[in-house]
């Protein structure tokens, strides 16, 4: 009884002196860096990160030696900062595989030696697609701003005289002159140049009148 009671007490201890971010993300090529804190007690054991859906089913991916060193592991390295109870871990060259559950964990003595029953924090890793950067997206961007504003410019302008070709068309006045003043003068112009006609051709239209009438 008094064994049990005594190594939930150690494993709640260690619960609360190891803190960590909780999620961390970053883009496939790059890097990103985990910092999780322990208390001064946990000074003298060795670190490790892990990866695994649970604290039980973990994978050992790089681990400290006790010192202040960086050690690491493939793309992955770990370093303990004892003068501030820190723990950096490091992921580099990053790939949407790496996107997953892991865990700082600190390696302690317990019975049977279970690294399961060790203080850990659980950290989430999120890997987004790489963007293209600022410095070669830019001009084009620029480009094709202008192209954009260029042709609504045009658009505009032909949108502005086609409402006032119609304005024009429809108003009263124009219709007025086109339908019933202009037809008016066109059949008086016409009529003047029958009358016009007639009279400078020769027999015209006061040939059949008398001799005596003539002027």
């Amino acid at each position: 009884m008094w064994l049990c009671t005594g190594l939930l007490l150690l494993c709640f201890q260690g619960c609360l002196s190891l803190t960590g971010p909780g999620s961390v993300s970053g883009y496939v090529g790059g890097s990103l860096r985990v910092q999780c804190q322990y208390g001064k007690s946990y000074k003298g054991y060795l670190k490790y990160w892990c990866r695994g859906p649970h604290v039980k089913m973990c994978r050992t991916i790089v681990e400290t030696d006790g010192s202040k060193k960086e050690k690491k592991s493939g793309r992955v390295s770990i370093r303990d900062h004892i003068e501030n109870s820190t723990i950096t871990v490091t992921m580099e060259n990053l790939s949407e595989d790496d996107a997953g559950s892991y865990w700082c964990k600190i390696q302690t003595s317990f019975i049977f030696n279970a690294r399961s029953r060790d203080p850990s924090v659980r950290v989430k890793v999120h890997v987004f697609p790489a963007t293209t950067p600022m410095e070669t997206t830019l001009p084009a961007t620029t480009a094709t701003l202008s192209l954009v504003n260029s042709g609504q410019n045009r658009i505009r302008t032909r949108a502005m005289f086609i409402f006032r070709l119609w304005s024009l068309l429809s108003s009263a006045h124009f219709q007025v002159l086109v339908f019933l003043k202009l037809p008016l003068f066109l059949s008086m112009l016409c009529a003047l140049f029958w009358v016009n006609r007639l009279l400078g051709t020769p027999g015209g239209m006061y040939s059949d009148l008398p001799k005596s009438y003539e002027v």
